[in-house]
């Protein structure tokens, strides 16, 4: 069966599609596909994964057609999200 791996650094996006045996997991589809070897940061006991958005577990089954995707942690700037909470309003000093 088909199915997509994705994953995308600060500078990379990468999305591959691999054939891979009928009752294939997340783990094995990830393993398949190479990205361990080409993103050595990327630690499948700690980021999380997913299938179209949906955050998954490494064992679930997958489908013909389904796309795994692994996530980064994401690290905000303090002051950015202060700026955002803040909805771009002026002081009034």
């Amino acid at each position: 069966m088909l199915v997509g791996v994705a994953y995308a650094d600060k500078f990379k996006q990468t999305w591959l599609k691999l054939d891979v045996p009928e009752g294939s997991t997340i783990r094995e589809a990830i393993e398949r596909s190479g990205l361990l070897n080409q993103f050595p940061e990327i630690d499948l006991e700690a980021n999380k994964v997913g299938i179209f958005g949906k955050i998954s577990k490494l064992d679930a089954k997958l489908v013909d057609g389904n796309r795994v995707e692994i996530y980064r942690p994401i690290v905000a700037d303090p002051e950015t999200v202060e700026r955002r909470d803040r909805g771009g309003e002026l002081d009034d000093d």
